[in-house]
């Protein structure tokens, strides 16, 4: 097996050491080489070609945006953002441009508590080499355009709300979607994006600005009201608790313990059993099996529920297991899944 070739661009010469041997602890990886600069990192990437990248944001010269966006366009790799906790817009951001996954620095000046990323940047350099180029390379072309509609006639939907779980890849895929629904959405939705604290805020920001819908990080004890998108703060997990004709949120501190946070089992479990045949689960990109106990809650109630399809996951970890399952009712790719989720609450595709 040829090992995994690794290009670190850093503008502290600290940091790019201190990450080049956290990587190279790991047998199967090698650093062809470290950058400085935008510059600098693709006069390297053209002359290495490496299989995954470490990538900062702020840097001298070209920053991190701009070598992303020709990367992206010029010779799609995986990037992993590795950047301070001050850059969670920035993080969003890079997603959206192409950016894998993202790690947050312990802090921004060069200190030895940078060593405290490490199990978490081999975990994520490994999956990230099962990404699919190709589909983050079409996927952030999607998110450029502007497609969405109106609910142009009344109809009374069968689904009062629309779970959604994702992982790796998810915060484009879910741009992709929520963009393409209208405003007058007749369903609620709740998502739990796997994401650490601090990072779901600015998503649900930048989420909002470029949607139709209203869309916010979830609170403790918010009103789930139709037309609205609630995400599951990151570092947390979110359960809907409904009582009369009237479902809140409930938040529940995560723990070292848990394999997954949020969890998307845990809010699907929770809308499956206040809403039963009324809600709709659906199950995006992202590693693990987070979800597919979830979404056959959701099934075995009488809902609906979607997983997005191969052709487009850019990790096939969770709607596979999904699909496995048996707790999937149609798959489709993330570009038509907002036309399948509008038809699915007019009742025109409920087989």
């Amino acid at each position: 097996m040829s090992k995994i070739r690794a290009l670190v661009v850093d503008d502290s010469a600290y940091n790019r050491q201190t990450i080049k041997s956290m990587l190279e602890k790991d047998g199967d990886i090698v650093v062809v080489g470290v950058a400085s600069d935008g510059v600098d990192a693709i006069s390297k990437t053209l002359r290495w070609k490496p299989d995954i990248i470490t990538l900062d944001f702020e840097m001298p010269e070209m920053d991190g945006f701009s070598y992303l966006r020709w990367l992206m366009h010029e010779l799609p790799t995986p990037v992993i953002m590795v950047s301070s906790y001050s850059s969670k817009n920035m993080a969003i951001k890079a997603l959206e441009y192409g950016a894998v996954d993202f790690i947050a620095k312990p802090t921004r000046r060069a200190s030895k508590e940078l060593h405290n990323i490490e199990k978490d940047l081999l975990e994520k350099v490994r999956a990230a080499m099962d990404t699919n180029m190709e589909l983050v390379a079409r996927n952030v072309k999607l998110l450029s355009e502007d497609v969405a509609g109106a609910f142009s006639e009344q109809h009374e939907t069968p689904y009062e709300i629309i779970a959604i779980g994702s992982s790796t890849g998810g915060p484009a895929a879910l741009q992709i979607i929520l963009s393409q629904l209208p405003s007058d959405l007749p369903s609620a939705i709740v998502i739990s994006q796997h994401m650490p604290k601090g990072f779901t805020a600015p998503l649900a920001t930048r989420l909002n600005s470029l949607c139709r819908l209203e869309i916010a990080e979830a609170a403790d004890g918010d009103v789930v009201s139709v037309g609205k998108a609630l995400i599951c703060p990151g570092g947390s997990h979110m359960e809907i608790r409904r009582k009369g004709a009237k479902a809140r949120v409930k938040i529940f501190r995560g723990s070292d313990k848990d394999k997954y946070i949020p969890s998307v089992d845990r809010m699907m479990h929770s809308v499956a059993k206040s809403f039963k045949e009324k809600s709709l689960g659906v199950i995006l990109t992202g590693m693990g099996n987070d979800g597919a106990e979830g979404m056959c809650s959701i099934k075995a109630a009488g809902g609906h529920t979607l997983a997005e399809s191969q052709e487009t996951a850019i990790v096939y970890g969770m709607p596979k297991e999904a699909v496995n399952a048996g707790a999937v009712k149609k798959v489709i790719s993330v570009d038509r899944l907002a036309d399948e989720i509008r038809g699915v609450l007019m009742g025109e595709r409920r087989r």
